[in-house]
């Protein structure tokens, strides 16, 4: 079967996503500034002049794979909403997302090195900061509109909420990271599941309490 030829706009997108995909393998292996632009086209099996056809440096990249490492967090919160679902079941949902986000969280790395690069380059620290933002107003819209489907009130301002939450599961996963023999993976599930039932429904034991 002949095999059918790309269109000039395809084998863009084809290079683009391969760069990116060649990108966070090496970035999370090597770090972001180990790593060059030519280990990146290198990897992708390409030149230093397919990178710059898609990308203006390492910073713009960078930012790409945090967007789309936050365009998969959407889908799995929005997956958690569901017409037919008890209040219940939602909830089950959230704390069983939040409490194991960790353990499929292949991109926190980036996420960090991203920060420590934001506080060293302001020209990057306006972009990380503008998508930060953005980052938790999704969030904090998100928390509103999953309190009005459960028809439970918020203990606290969705802005409060959400950046309490995001910064206690990095700080958690940080020290699971650096620790694991002592923040084990079960110890971390617990601390987040605690916590977020405590705050969130205002109980330790969550969903299904008595």
């Amino acid at each position: 079967m002949k095999r059918k030829r790309l269109t000039r706009e395809e084998s863009k997108e084809l290079t683009r996503q391969r760069l990116v995909d060649a990108a966070q393998t090496i970035f999370i292996k090597n770090g972001y500034l180990a790593t060059s632009v030519e280990d990146v086209a290198e990897a992708a099996g390409y030149t230093r002049g397919a990178f710059y056809s898609n990308f203006r440096d390492k910073g713009e990249l960078l930012m790409e794979l945090l967007r789309r490492d936050h365009a998969r967090m959407q889908a799995d919160l929005h997956s958690i909403i569901d017409d037919t679902a008890t209040r219940e079941e939602m909830e089950g949902r959230a704390l069983t997302l939040y409490s194991r986000f960790f353990r499929e969280d292949d991109c926190f790395l980036l996420w960090a090195e991203a920060k420590l690069l934001a506080t060293r380059d302001a020209k990057f620290r306006v972009h990380f900061n503008a998508f930060s933002h953005e980052k938790r107003e999704f969030l904090a819209g998100y928390i509103r509109l999953f309190s009005e489907r459960v028809g439970a009130p918020l203990p606290l301002p969705a802005e409060v909420l959400a950046l309490g939450l995001i910064g206690l599961c990095e700080g958690v996963h940080a020290f699971r990271l650096c620790d694991p023999q002592h923040v084990t993976d079960d110890l971390t599930e617990a601390v987040l599941a605690g916590f977020f039932a405590k705050v969130m429904f205002g109980g330790a034991s969550g969903p299904g309490r008595t």
